[in-house]
């Protein structure tokens, strides 16, 4: 009985521990250097080369019956595009330097909630009722990678967040496509009427 306490107590404290360092986007989040709790993350002047890893995620998932989802469409919530704290690092020789990396994550968080919607279009464009349950991975796969060399490019492009001028006319891109995709949030339902038919 005791072995049962302990490992539910072990379960449920490991969920609790990962849902705190996992941030769901949200349009206008900021982020803080405290946010960045890979164990690799420091602010010092002996570092001579800065370095990003942004802890930014997109993971399609989800759990139903055959029946579910054959007749499933809309798949805007089993795509997440997330934040995951002890997967960020940040390492920069001083603070300005560290907010232009911190400038360029939140880029790519957009970037990849930009693509995270994407999927989510492609998805419900394409899912049909007798669709395999894997039918999702191509479009997921293309997604990924169409938003990995946007993503790199820019990274090349304005230096790390050196050129803060390119990196804040990429973003307003972003942006905007964003916006132009806000019936493909999260939490929001598709238009009824679709391009394609079943």
């Amino acid at each position: 009985m005791s072995y049962r306490l302990v490992l539910l107590f072990l379960v449920l404290t490991t969920w609790l521990y990962s849902q705190e360092n996992r941030i769901d986007w949200s349009p206008g989040h900021t982020f803080i250097i405290e946010d960045f709790q890979g164990s690799k993350t420091v602010i010092s002047e002996d570092i001579d080369k800065v370095f990003v890893q942004s802890g930014v995620m997109l993971d399609f998932a989800f759990q139903m019956s055959n029946i579910e989802f054959m007749f499933t469409k809309n798949f805007n919530s089993k795509v997440s595009c997330t934040f995951q704290k002890d997967a960020a690092v940040i390492m920069a020789a001083d603070s300005l330097e560290a907010e232009r990396l911190i400038a360029l994550v939140k880029f790519d968080f957009d970037l990849s909630e930009l693509y995270a919607r994407k999927i989510r279009k492609e998805l419900f464009e394409n899912k049909k009722t007798f669709s395999d349950a894997t039918f999702f991975q191509p479009y997921f796969d293309k997604m990924v990678t169409e938003r990995n060399k946007i993503s790199s490019r820019v990274y090349l492009e304005t230096n790390f967040g050196k050129k803060e001028a390119v990196l804040s006319k990429e973003h307003e891109a972003v942006k905007s496509e964003l916006l132009a995709l806000s019936d493909f949030c999260k939490e929001c339902k598709p238009p009824k009427n679709r391009n394609t038919s079943n």
